[in-house]
């Protein structure tokens, strides 16, 4: 399993072979293994193989092709709604109707993601993460009958692969391990850092593409600008607020 982690590639393009019942059902089991607050495991996944509602769900993931060409897309939900009825009708008042709830069933959430991601990569499958999953929750809310007290917080991809992408490169260890304290960056730190990720072909490429002077830019002005994660940020609050989780009084 640990030469899988070693291998991971994120994969947009996919063959239209299906996905066995018994391969599904083994990625599945392996999700529901994922560590979990409590025991609790406040958590749904959505597993969608049907044409049409699919491409409703590619819609609201920005009609990103692969969500229609992959056999199989999960969404992955915090789902507090199942164990707030279990304490109801087991004589216990639920208190989880806030924003710390939504965070503990959200860190489930993606810790299940992340083994079922494993899981099928272990099985000869490809997988693609999709961040578009937070962006259109109240659409995605609507498309598949989210109940209260269930927000989707991620979704993936999952089929057999039909491309060979290079290996995404990555930080230093560096750059993201701090042993006992956090130590902060320094100029020199964030230069040495970042100089390899600055210096490929694939970033020289894109500061052409995008006409921008640094790869920083890229970020901050063409992909995730302040104006959207402002918007998003206060669509994600309101779908807290309509799904209950915002009592925070």
């Amino acid at each position: 399993m640990i030469e899988v982690l070693f291998q991971h590639k994120s994969i947009r393009k996919y063959k239209p072979d299906n996905i066995s019942d018994e391969i599904l059902n083994r990625i599945l089991l392996a999700g529901t293994r994922a560590s979990t607050t409590g025991n609790m495991q406040v958590y749904s996944i959505l597993v969608n193989r049907e044409k049409k509602l699919k491409e409703q769900l590619w819609a609201s993931h920005f009609k990103q092709n692969m969500v229609l060409e992959a056999p199989v897309l999960m969404t992955f939900c915090a789902d507090f709604n199942r164990f707030n009825k279990w304490c109801e009708y087991r004589k216990a008042s639920p208190g989880y109707d806030n924003f710390l709830s939504f965070f503990t069933a959200a860190i489930d959430a993606l810790l299940v993601a992340q083994n079922v991601a494993l899981a099928a990569e272990n099985e000869g499958l490809g997988i693609c993460y999709l961040g578009t999953t937070t962006y259109n929750a109240q659409q995605i809310i609507e498309q598949l009958k989210l109940p209260r007290f269930v927000v989707p917080v991620t979704a993936i991809t999952i089929g057999y692969p039909d491309e060979n992408p290079p290996l995404t490169d990555r930080l230093p260890l560096e750059g993201v391990i701090h042993y006992e304290t956090y130590k902060d960056y320094t100029k020199e730190d964030i230069d040495r850092i970042y100089a390899e990720k600055e210096s490929l072909q694939q970033t020289l490429d894109l500061l052409k593409i995008n006409k921008t002077e640094t790869l920083a830019q890229i970020f901050t002005d063409k992909r995730y600008t302040k104006k959207d994660n402002i918007a998003f940020s206060k669509t994600l609050l309101n779908v807290l607020e309509k799904q209950g989780f915002m009592n925070n009084g």
